[in-house]
């Protein structure tokens, strides 16, 4: 009898890096879905070779976007939304144009296609609901206005995704059909109607009060509400998604909302790291090397496109500079959509292996580097506003004392030469 197990192995290899990589990301202040990242990075075949079938794994992922879909719906404040809604609208809009007409532009300079065009401009207009809720729960933001105006434009965003999926899949029949704009009516206005009825009081979903408080049960009864809702969606010819959503959004709205939440969370911590981690294994560093300049412009353009386009968007609809800024930086990443878009995008023969690649890379990096980016522009508006106007200074200010010293090194080289040198400059 042959006791050896690899595949046990592996996971627990798996499960302990990104435990590690998650505390290792927490004490540092960041959101532990980083380190899960880092820690598929290390596993996967850019690391260590110890993960190679992503596919093994793939299902699981997926679920762990359902999950975390539904407990966002959960924890919706639907009158709060509703009160905010046109924000969230508006700024999606935009988000949505102004990614697209970009990407169209480049495509002219660029000579991209225009399928590359258009799953690029929908990829960057998606942010990450994941990290952002993280890392506002981290900042203590999340209950606050500015993060309540954040979340609204993340389920805005979320919800966008279904129209986006339906029009890349009909670019490969070459036009949309009228099926296809009727579901995605259908799907607005159920969510609309849905809303409208349950703003005006708490339901009664059909489950006891015992079968939710149940250890063994209320976990299932979770996964039973927000995976039953998914495959009804789906049999619809919807987003599996966009069923989960809604199923969290009427649990949000019940008796026994707070019981369910507390079900569903450590489920959706386990499913959410097999899906950060899956993302790490698509990272493919021989891409990253050979295409780096290209990798490096994408991404500093992205980052600095989604944070002006949202900080202006916002500004326009009269939101304070504070906030502007602060949600325009927080919702500047690519989010995890980004990757079914890309996938369904390469699907559809719109774009090609190398450039799904390319997507792959641009988003990994970029929520990786989100908290890090959130971290300096909230130091720099704060700098701004003390009238910080040296390099020392700023440097100094945004990232500490070593930064500071840095910066004086840097801004003051003649010091460290000698005499006789410094008196031959001079002259």
């Amino acid at each position: 009898m042959d006791l050896h197990h690899p595949e046990l192995t592996s996971a627990a290899l798996v499960a302990l890096a990104a435990l590690v990589c998650g505390v290792i990301m927490s004490r540092l202040k960041q959101p532990a879905i980083v380190g899960y990242i880092l820690a598929g990075v290390v596993l996967g075949p850019a690391g260590f070779g110890l993960v190679n079938n992503r596919d093994a794994i793939a299902t699981l992922a997926e679920f762990g976007v359902l999950m975390l879909l539904f407990v966002v719906g959960i924890e919706l404040d639907l009158r709060r939304f509703l009160q905010g809604w046109r924000v969230a609208l508006v700024v999606t809009v935009l988000q949505i144009a102004g990614s697209v007409g970009a990407a169209l532009l480049f495509r002219q300079l660029l000579g991209w296609s225009f399928g590359l065009a258009m799953v690029l401009g929908f990829a960057v207009a998606v942010s990450s609901t994941a990290v952002v809720i993280k890392m506002l729960e981290s900042s203590g933001d999340l209950d606050k206005p500015v993060g309540r105006t954040i979340v609204g434009i993340l389920i805005a965003q979320d919800m966008a995704v279904v129209p986006m999926m339906l029009f890349l899949g009909s670019l490969e029949k070459k036009g949309i059909l009228p099926i296809d704009v009727a579901r995605v009516v259908f799907s607005v206005a159920f969510l609309a109607a849905l809303f409208w009825l349950l703003v005006k009081g708490k339901l009664k979903v059909p489950v006891t009060e015992r079968l939710a408080k149940s250890t063994e049960l209320g976990p299932l009864m979770a996964l039973a509400w927000c995976f039953g809702a998914a495959a009804l969606s789906g049999l619809m010819d919807l987003s599996p998604a966009y069923g989960a959503f809604l199923a969290g959004v009427v649990i949000g709205n019940s008796t026994q909302r707070e019981t369910i939440l507390k079900s569903a969370e450590p489920v959706q911590a386990v499913l959410l790291m097999v899906f950060f981690l899956s993302i790490g294994l698509l990272l493919d560093f021989r891409f990253i090397w050979k295409h780096l300049g290209q990798v490096l412009l994408l991404l500093l353009m992205v980052t600095l496109f989604k944070t002006i386009l949202n900080v202006a968007a916002l500004r326009l609809l009269r939101q304070d500079w504070t906030s502007a800024f602060f949600a325009g930086a927080a919702l500047a990443q690519i989010g995890e959509f980004s990757f079914l878009l890309a996938e369904i995008g390469k699907a559809a023969k719109l774009i090609t292996t190398t450039e799904t690649k390319l997507v792959v890379a641009v988003t990994v990096l970029s929520l990786v580097l989100s908290p890090f980016w959130l971290f300096t522009m909230r130091r720099l508006h704060r700098v701004a506003e003390d009238g910080a106007t040296t390099l020392r200074g700023l440097l100094g200010a945004v990232y500490g004392r070593e930064a500071g010293a840095v910066a004086r090194l840097l801004a003051a080289p003649r010091k460290l030469l000698p005499p006789r040198r410094r008196a031959a400059d001079a002259s």
